[in-house]
Formats: structure tokens, C-alpha cells, sequence
């Protein structure tokens, strides 16, 4: 009886804001025509279909706000109008009884507000759709903030959920967008996302790493966990004081150099995605504050680990090489890579691809450099790219937003940022160091031991490979130690054979990038070696 009356809800928000006209009418069932019959008694809408959409979604509350959001962020599936008046949706709750947190904690903590905590406020410092948060004082005077999820919230977000799916389908058959859009995979994206949220061992679990990889610089800092205090309902952190990163007055006050401050937040960036392959991909204006304790070197807090990313190692590999030739406008080699990487199918013609790429890329580059947005010019590429059947991974997406919300962050603080000239040193740097013989033989320590581990296996799978090719019609006569030596002896030349093709294949194509340096080739081939003479 519930969900009828919220789908009778849902409905009536549908006709009040006419997203009926989103839907082709005609193709759907008779009841769903039937229910959406009295839109036509709202008239005409005057608001572009994207406004319309956005005051839907805050009218029907903060689940489906936190959808919106979501929504916001996906540029590769939703037109850009939506994308860009979904993302000035506000998550913005009503916060739930003070009592009702008091109670909470105590019953995940296993002990008295009064007993755990020097001093609680009953007041909130936050309130969102999933959490609230209130600040407190530990027992030994340490200053932290309490985060709780909302009571009783994963079974509302489930039955929306439900709904969300049942309207996602209809918008999949009935809509002329409905293939394009993929609302069923959005809907799915949104459910792992939200419900991940619920859990705050593993937002602070996000929050340790991501503190620990940033132990010893300057450029950013998170708030430290404290464990004993915390589980999955529950997660106390170090409170921290800093000027919201959008409260240009205080920063210009406290005589914040706005270029390094700038600056410094694309660095962090490219650090978290290529040299920790970890980044933090919820950074809107609410979950960055700024250090102005040294204005000259400012430095960056960050809360709100919910939601962070990472990418194979080839998809960061091919990434950097993509963004490199990009600022070369070496649009082939872009088209090269995208193919390589298997973005797009390896039977895309490159040299149509490669246009299609140019097409995009090269007016973007009559412009000063300062007025170009990389996050965009990223989208422009993967939606061309599209055309050319390729299925853009949730990591790369994920990405762009977070690309978008720096470049868009860094832009608003520093007017004239170049982000092309802080990202190329980087990234030439970062490809450098990747094929260092430092790094090389770190990759190859690692592995030693499972080599190891599997090499007494290989002999015999070589020989039982090669006696089941051989069929033979008889028992074979051949002594146990004959056989042994000559299995070691295929197996020799079979290493060999493959070392020599794999050298042959792989140092050009490392070469090519000029990133590999030769005492890196020299130190991969007598490893190789090694390995034959240790057979």
C-alpha cells in the first residue's frame, strides 16, 4: 500500500512538471497512459526540460536528489542542458532528532554519550539525505566529529530504488533516448553507489588510505580516523578548521596566493590518480577547505571519502599517453591509442577515427590555453568515440567528473589557471618514472615470488602438453632421466623463443613513447636472460 502511494506520488510530480513529454505516450501501456492522462491539466511548461526535471527530483526528496547528483556527473549518457541544471541540485535535509542520534550511537557503540565523550553538541554541524554529523570532545580532550547514518534509511533508499528501476525500464522501451541513455545502467550505478554510502567503515577505511598516502606532503591533508570509536554505522574523525575552498573573501583576507592554491589542487589531482592510482572523487565545494595557516603555501583538508576511484594499470597508462599526444595534437597517435587500449574495436579505421578526433580537438586549440577546459574537451573526445562503438569503463567517467570539478574548483579560484602547463611536466615525469630501472625492477620483485612458486609446475605441463600433441600409438620407452632432460631441453627453447618475440614486440612499443629509458630496456632483456640461463 506504501509503494502505491509513493508511485501515485511519483506520478503526480511527473504530470505537475510535465516530464510526461520526455516519454513517448503513444508506446506505453494503456494503465501507464492512464495515469499520466491528467498532465495535460498543467498546461504548456515554460521551463526548459532540465529545470523541470531538477525541481521533480528536489520536490520528491532527498533520495531522489542524491540521484540527480549522481545524474549530474554522468555527461557520457545524460544531454548537457540536464547535466548542467542537475548540478545545481542541493542536498540540503531537514536533520532528524538529536535524541534519535544520541540513541543510535549509543546502541552501535555499546555505551553512554556521557561515558564515551567528554562533551557531545546536540546541535548538528551537518545534515545530508544519508548522514548526519555532530562535533564532540574525546575523553583525553581530542577535539572529532560524529557521523551517523540516518535511521531506518537503507529501507527507504531500497523502495525507491525499486521505483527508480520500474521508471528506468519504462524510459528504456518506451523513449526514443531510452537505448542511448542506458537509464536501467544509471539506475544500477546510483544503487551501488548509495548503498555504499550507508556503510562508514568503509568511508573511513577510504580515509585512512587516502590520509596515509598523503603522509608526508604538504599539498593535502585528511582528518585521521579513530577506529575504537568507529563501525559501519558510526565513524568519529579529527575535526578539522579550515576556510571553505568557495569563501574567496577569507582566503583573500588571509592573503591566500590564489595561483599556487590553484595550482596545487591540480597537483593533487594527477598525484592521487597516477602515482597512488587512488582518488578521492566526491571533491565539490562541500568537502574542500583550505589551510591558510601559510598563505604563500597554502594547503588543502579533505573530508567525505564515500566515494573514491582507481584504474587498471592500463587505462592509467593509456590515459597519460592519450593526454600527452593531445597536447602535442598528434591526433593519430590519440586514435592509435584509443584502439590499442581497447576503448573502440580493434577494427576501427584509424584514419577516419582520426579525423573525427581532429574535428574535435583542433578548433578547441585556436584557443588560449588558459581558456581550455581539459575535463570537456575529455567528454567531446569519448562522446566522438562513441560514434565509433566505444563503451566508455565507470572508472574513466567517474574521472571526468572529478577532472571537471578541479579544473571547474582550480578555475574559480585562479581565473587564469593554465591547467595544460601544470598537468604536461607531470605527466611526462610520471611516464619517466614508471619505466625507471628503479620501478622496473620493483615490478619485477614482485612477481619473483609467484614465478617461483609456479615454476616447478611448467615442466611437467609443457611435456603432457607436448606427449597429448604427439597422440602416440604405442607406451613410450624412453628412461625417466631421458625424459626429464628432454622436457628441460623443450623447455629451454621454448623460453627462448618466447623471450626473443616478446623482446622483439615489447621494446618497440615502449621505445615508441620515449619514456623508456635504454638502461631500462638493457635491465628488462638480462633479466630475461637470467631467467633462461637460472632454466
Amino acid at each position: 500500500m506504501m509503494r502505491l502511494r509513493r508511485f501515485a506520488k511519483i506520478a503526480y510530480v511527473v504530470s505537475k512538471y510535465r516530464l510526461d513529454q520526455l516519454i513517448a505516450k503513444d508506446q506505453l501501456p494503456l494503465a501507464v497512459r492512464a495515469l499520466l492522462a491528467p498532465a495535460a491539466l498543467f498546461g504548456r511548461p515554460k521551463a526548459t526540460r532540465g529545470e523541470r526535471l531538477r525541481r521533480a527530483l528536489e520536490e520528491l526528496g532527498p533520495i531522489f536528489i542524491k540521484f540527480g547528483q549522481l545524474l549530474s556527473t554522468r555527461p557520457d549518457l545524460v544531454p548537457s542542458d540536464i547535466c548542467t541544471e542537475l548540478a545545481q541540485l542541493q542536498d540540503n535535509v531537514p536533520p532528524f532528532s538529536s535524541a534519535v542520534f544520541k540513541q543510535h550511537i549509543e546502541t552501535s557503540l555499546q555505551g553512554r554519550v556521557e561515558d564515551l565523550f567528554l562533551s557531545f553538541e546536540a546541535d548538528p554541524l551537518a545534515s545530508a539525505s544519508v548522514a548526519q554529523v555532530h562535533a564532540a570532545v574525546l575523553s583525553d580532550g581530542r577535539e572529532v566529529v560524529v557521523k551517523a547514518v540516518r535511521p531506518g534509511i537503507e529501507k527507504i533508499i531500497r523502495k525507491d530504488i525499486a521505483l527508480l528501476y520500474t521508471l528506468a525500464r519504462l524510459l528504456a522501451k518506451y523513449s526514443d533516448d531510452g537505448r542511448r541513455l542506458r537509464p536501467i545502467e544509471v539506475v544500477s550505478d546510483y544503487e551501488v553507489v548509495i548503498l555504499d554510502e550507508l556503510n562508514l567503515q568503509s568511508e573511513g577505511a577510504n580515509a585512512s588510505l587516502l590520509r596515509h598516502n598523503f603522509d608526508d606532503s604538504s599539498l593535502l591533508y585528511v582528518p585521521e580516523i579513530y577506529w575504537p570509536y568507529s563501525n559501519q554505522d558510526v565513524l568519529v574523525m579529527e575535526r578539522i578548521y579550515g576556510i571553505p575552498v568557495t569563501n574567496m573573501t577569507d582566503l583573500e583576507a588571509a592573503g591566500v596566493d590564489m595561483k599556487v592554491l590553484a595550482e596545487r589542487g591540480v597537483e593533487i589531482f594527477f598525484t592521487q590518480v597516477f602515482e597512488h592510482n587512488f582518488f578521492h572523487a566526491d571533491m565539490h565545494p562541500g568537502n574542500i577547505f583550505v589551510d591558510a595557516s601559510k598563505p604563500k603555501m597554502p594547503s588543502y583538508l579533505a573530508i567525505d571519502c564515500a566515494i573514491m576511484g582507481s584504474l587498471s594499470n592500463d587505462d592509467q597508462f593509456y590515459l597519460a599517453r592519450n593526454l600527452l599526444a593531445i597536447f602535442k595534437r598528434d591526433y593519430r597517435q590519440v586514435a592509435e591509442l584509443h584502439i590499442r587500449s581497447g576503448w573502440v574495436p580493434a577494427d576501427t579505421p584509424v584514419n577516419e577515427f582520426t579525423g573525427a578526433i581532429r574535428s574535435v580537438c583542433e578548433p578547441i586549440f585556436e584557443r588560449p590555453l588558459n581558456e581550455i577546459s581539459l575535463g570537456h574537451m575529455l567528454i567531446n573526445l569519448f562522446n566522438t568515440a562513441r560514434r565509433f562503438n566505444m563503451e566508455v569503463q565507470p572508472s574513466l567517467v567517474l574521472l571526468q567528473k572529478t577532472l571537471l570539478n578541479i579544473e571547474g574548483l582550480g578555475r574559480q579560484i585562479y581565473p587564469q589557471l593554465d591547467l595544460w602547463t601544470t598537468a604536461q611536466p607531470f605527466l611526462e615525469r610520471w611516464l619517466k618514472q614508471r619505466y625507471s630501472p628503479k620501478a622496473v625492477f620493483k615490478q619485477f620483485k614482485r612477481h619473483v615470488p609467484d614465478w617461483l612458486e609456479h615454476l616447478p609446475q611448467i615442466p611437467p605441463l609443457i611435456y603432457q602438453a607436448l606427449q597429448s600433441m604427439q597422440q602416440p600409438t604405442e607406451a613410450p620407452t624412453v628412461p625417466p632421466q631421458t625424459e626429464e632432460k628432454a622436457t628441460y631441453k623443450v623447455l629451454n627453447r621454448l623460453g627462448a623463443a618466447l623471450a626473443g618475440i616478446g623482446i622483439g614486440l615489447a621494446a618497440p612499443h615502449w621505445l615508441e613513447s620515449l619514456y623508456l629509458s635504454p638502461l631500462s630496456s638493457l635491465l628488462l632483456i638480462s633479466l630475461g636472460l637470467l631467467f633462461l640461463l637460472l632454466r
